[in-house]
């Protein structure tokens, strides 16, 4: 029977919390996913952590020999996923993280269709295709859980991040729709949002132009204690950052309102993305 906060009403760890989780952590190869594997391992969990980039998994895993367990894969490949779900079934996983996924941030004019189908792919379908495949594996747990790592611009349109924006939107229905597919199981649904987080992903003008609005950036690190925590207090949504928290309320009530302030905000994302082929 699953542990109840007597107080919110809401399922939290059960007993033997982290060190009792077996944790499957995507993207573990990019700044977001190496902190989460550093925040849950300190916490005591066991990981099995899977990215491209075979190097950082390996140094994740020097980082913390006895608790974590790296798989390069390229999840957007069917074989690829079909180890990974045989390794996870193997190490017995109770938790999956969704935190693999690409930007690229630019005009909607710009770019190529090869660009928008791997944006789509890695991060939606893929995605979607590795959760389902895990799902028996979750559902046989005492308590699984099932978290995707989303966005602010999942709920908040936004200039220069068209594409990025629709897969975004697209995870955070995916988590919606599943949370209450599954609210008769014992598998938990937490979707996570961040807002903009200083990683290699984002490129010199991305960081100029963030500069230029103002707009806060948090760590690696700050969004992996906001998933262990989101967690431990059982929430099924979590958003970052005050302002941000208000943006998104401005916007499902008042959208015309974020239009205009955004609208105020196009000159200075046009000086950072436009390109001299796609300026008038």
């Amino acid at each position: 029977m699953l542990w109840f906060d007597r107080l919110a009403g809401r399922p939290r760890l059960p007993e033997g919390g982290w060190p009792a989780q077996r944790v499957l952590i995507t993207g573990a190869s990019g700044g977001i996913g190496q902190a989460l594997v550093d925040e849950l391992a300190a916490a005591g969990a066991r990981l099995l952590i899977t990215g491209r980039r075979a190097e950082a998994l390996e140094a994740a895993a020097a980082r913390h020999p006895d608790q974590v367990t790296a798989l390069p894969a390229d999840l957007t490949r069917a074989e690829a996923r079909a180890r990974l779900v045989a390794a996870a079934d193997r190490a017995g996983i109770t938790m999956l993280i969704n935190a693999a996924g690409v930007n690229r941030v630019a005009l909607f004019t710009e770019g190529s269709d090869a660009e928008l189908e791997r944006l789509i792919t890695l991060n939606l379908t893929a995605t979607l295709q590795l959760t389902r495949a895990l799902l028996p594996r979750l559902m046989a747990a005492r308590q699984g859980w099932v978290i995707t790592l989303g966005s602010t611009f999942g709920t908040l349109g936004y200039p220069g991040q068209v594409g990025y924006c629709a897969t975004k939107f697209a995870l955070r229905g995916f988590s919606q729709a599943l949370r209450r597919e599954l609210a008769d199981t014992r598998v938990r649904v937490l979707h996570v949002s961040p807002r903009a987080t200083r990683t290699a992903m984002n490129a010199p003008e991305v960081e100029a132009m963030n500069a230029a609005l103002g707009n806060a950036m948090d760590s690696p690190a700050r969004v992996a204690q906001a998933v262990r925590h989101a967690v431990e207090r059982g929430r099924q949504e979590a958003q970052l950052g005050g302002p941000e928290r208000l943006f998104v309320r401005l916007n499902a009530l008042l959208p015309g309102v974020v239009d205009r302030a955004l609208a105020r905000q196009l000159p200075v994302i046009r000086r950072f993305l436009d390109t001299p082929e796609t300026k008038p």
